[in-house]
């Protein structure tokens, strides 16, 4: 069984078509990749190719990162050729080190899968088939983005969030894959885990395969109440009679009280304990209920069974607004096999393990010196003196 299981592992391994691949391990990168020229008046921030302040290889470790706070980026490359997914699963996976994330960082990062366009005009109006990836803005907005195009032409958000928990929010780098079937099923992981999977005709408001009669409305006499007063639970007498507040029984005009002076004396009112506020008749089952109406279901002229399937997939591109620059992307791959993704995987699997000790390295490597800070401190207290 084990060998049957290798032997059609290797199958699907060689079977598999790799559309995209991008580690951005040497400078050929920029042949491949093309700058937008959208918002030229405005201008937008650069893709910088570095491995970042800290790594654990700088040569596997290069990627492209965001360099402008508050600017659009924008780059995207062309597949080698064009391809549909239709029939086949669809893959994408790629890399995200947010490294210089803080409490309040703020940016996507997101990549888009589009059919053929301009690449020097690729921005924030240009049509795309699915956007895919982290989504965060301080620890309010935390989420892996996944929108997809219907046939019209409309964006789909999902339509509950896909969550990140508070430990997926740090400075190190993190694999995102989605993987989208022929059956209209999909699956997110994060780092290899499950985030979400489902049906995405169900996540999403595609056009369903039936709707509501136009022609059909709810007779005059139909009856959705559930529940009715009790015909038989009638007010007690004298219901009405009882105060809500009545003269404290144990209050005593003060020995002080003038009538003369003070006028006639009362006694403060207090809440009454009988009171029992407005009659309410108890509640019972209607038996007249007919339940909850529906309209008569008629068939969707407008809904697509293959709602997966997108027929003319080019290109590839980031087009994100950052808040917080520095976010560095890598490992790029778009395949029609998740085994392929996962191979791919395992090659930055080795950075990810030794994130931390790079960090940890660098941290220490340019700490200020005891005496630097001392002085700054200094410095800082003067201010506070002068002013």
């Amino acid at each position: 069984m084990l060998a049957k299981t290798l032997v059609l592992c290797l199958v699907c391994a060689a079977n598999a078509e790799v559309f995209f691949e991008e580690k951005f391990d040497d400078a050929s990168w920029t042949d491949r990749w093309t700058p937008s020229e959208w918002k030229s008046d405005a201008g937008l921030g650069e893709f910088k190719h570095t491995a970042g302040e800290w790594f654990v290889d700088e040569a596997a470790d290069m990627g492209i990162q965001t360099t402008t706070d508050m600017k659009n980026h924008a780059i995207s490359a062309a597949l080698p050729k064009s391809f549909s997914n239709r029939d086949k699963d669809l893959v994408v996976q790629f890399s995200v080190k947010n490294e210089k994330r803080e409490y309040s960082f703020c940016g996507g990062g997101y990549i888009k899968l589009l059919p053929k366009m301009d690449a020097k005009a690729f921005g924030g109006d240009t049509p795309y088939s699915i956007m895919f990836g982290p989504d965060m803005c301080g620890y309010d907005v935390s989420r892996i983005h996944l929108i997809f195009t219907d046939a019209s032409g409309k964006n789909l958000l999902k339509t509950d969030e896909i969550k990140l928990d508070y430990a997926d929010k740090n400075e190190f780098s993190h694999i995102y894959t989605l993987i989208l079937k022929p059956d209209n099923s999909y699956e997110v992981l994060f780092d290899g885990a499950s985030k979400a999977a489902g049906s995405i005709i169900d996540g999403w408001d595609f056009e369903k395969e039936t709707h509501d009669d136009p022609s059909d409305s709810k007779p005059g006499d139909w009856v959705d109440d559930k529940e009715i007063d009790d015909p038989e639970d009638k007010k007690p007498e004298g219901y009405d009679d009882v105060p809500k507040q009545i003269a404290d029984p144990d209050a005593a005009k003060p020995d002080d009280w003038s009538d003369e002076d003070d006028g006639e004396w009362e006694a403060p009112m207090i809440d009454n304990a009988e009171f029992k506020g407005e009659f309410v008749a108890k509640r019972i089952e209607n038996p007249a209920y007919k339940g909850e109406w529906k309209a008569k279901q008629i068939t969707n002229d407008k809904f697509k069974a293959d709602v997966y399937a997108f027929d003319d997939i080019s290109h590839v591109g980031f087009e994100l607004w950052t808040v917080n620059n520095g976010t560095i992307f890598d490992n790029i791959i778009v395949t029609d096999s998740a085994e392929e993704a996962k191979t791919f995987a395992e090659g930055s699997k080795k950075t990810q393990d030794g994130e931390k000790a790079a960090k940890e390295a660098y941290d220490k490597a340019n700490a200020p010196e005891p005496a630097a800070e001392e002085a700054k401190e200094e410095s800082k207290e003067e201010s506070k003196e002068e002013l």
